[in-house]
């Protein structure tokens, strides 16, 4: 199976996998083990600063230090996950990629991925590389659920595009093929992702149509969402079209889950960056149109089967 693109996001917007290395069930013991920490991440390898050809573009003190920390919800395969006490993943190799260009580490921090904007504006670490989409909310600091102006927005360097999915029990046993058969059904999916802010939209849809409204079941990490619909305690998991091939793909031999319907709302995902840290962002742009335009970038994409999701530039603040 092919994944083709996919997406996630903190307040209603999401995230992308694809097929890849590790199964399902080991994905949710390893996943779910690190996932509450803000530790438990790996550094990237890169080249030294003197030898690599953006190193210049970068910020003083990121280039002295020679890391550029970053935050993630390492639980979300084949995107970024920990293997070996490791991340890895599509996030991970783009990132090490990225070092090539700019002379510096990527060290992945684990952490819930609702709280990652938080953690970026605490200074924490310098940027988000989380499957995290690029919405226009995101960028001006708005509540998707409530509309109201909650902070003061990040920035995004895209690098991807991705889709919604549906993702059922083998065989599709409540034969879903849409949204609207979700109507008056119990829905588990990942706590502040685009997923839940599109089965939230969904249910209000329902409702409008005199249908009974979804139940939804959120949970921090999507392997608690995928072991509900894997017992049938609920009816689908909303997610990311690369994250969902995967998943069917992977968990039980291929046997517990398939991919229904057709991908929702694609849109790209980006490296959040603080509204500060223009010059930094820059830097990001310009290694990421590097790995594009030097072949980087699309053997990565090969290496875990999402072509389809390639961008062609870097484009900051793109998502609508």
């Amino acid at each position: 199976m092919t994944a083709s693109s996919t997406r996630r996001t903190t307040a209603a917007r999401t995230r992308l996998a694809a097929v890849g290395a590790v199964a399902v069930a080991g994905a949710l013991i390893l996943t779910g083990c690190g996932d509450q920490t803000d530790k438990g991440g790996s550094s990237s390898d890169s080249a030294s600063s003197s030898s690599a050809p953006l190193a210049s573009k970068l910020p003083a003190d990121i280039r002295k230090a020679g890391v550029v920390k970053v935050g993630s919800d390492i639980a979300y395969p084949p995107v970024e996950y920990m293997q070996n006490g490791k991340a890895v993943g599509i996030d991970p190799d783009v990132a090490d990629a990225l070092g090539k260009q700019l002379g510096v580490k990527f060290e992945f921090q684990n952490g819930k991925f609702d709280q990652l904007i938080v953690g970026l504006q605490s200074k924490r670490f310098n940027v988000i590389m989380s499957a995290m989409s690029d919405t226009k909310d995101r960028q001006e600091g708005i509540d998707s659920d409530t509309g109201k102006k909650a902070g003061n927005g990040i920035d995004f360097v895209d690098y991807f595009t991705a889709g919604t999915s549906i993702l059922v029990q083998k065989g599709n046993p409540k034969g879903i093929k849409s949204l609207d058969d979700l109507c008056g059904k119990v829905v588990a999916l990942q706590r502040g992702t685009t997923s839940e802010g599109i089965a939230k939209t969904q249910s209000t849809k329902c409702k409008k149509d005199g249908k009974k409204a979804i139940t939804l079941q959120t949970f921090d990490t999507d392997p608690e969402a995928l072991l509900r619909l894997k017992q049938g305690a609920s009816v689908a998991d909303l997610n990311d079209f690369p994250v969902a091939a995967y998943n069917a793909k992977t968990s039980g031999g291929g046997k517990d889950f398939e991919v229904t319907g057709e991908q929702i709302e694609a849109g790209p995902y980006g490296i959040g960056v603080s509204k500060e840290s223009t010059q930094l962002r820059d830097a990001l742009q310009a290694a990421v149109n590097a790995i594009i335009q030097n072949g980087e970038y699309k053997k990565i994409l090969e290496k875990w089967n999402v072509t389809d999701g390639a961008v062609t530039e870097a484009k900051v603040n793109g998502g609508s």
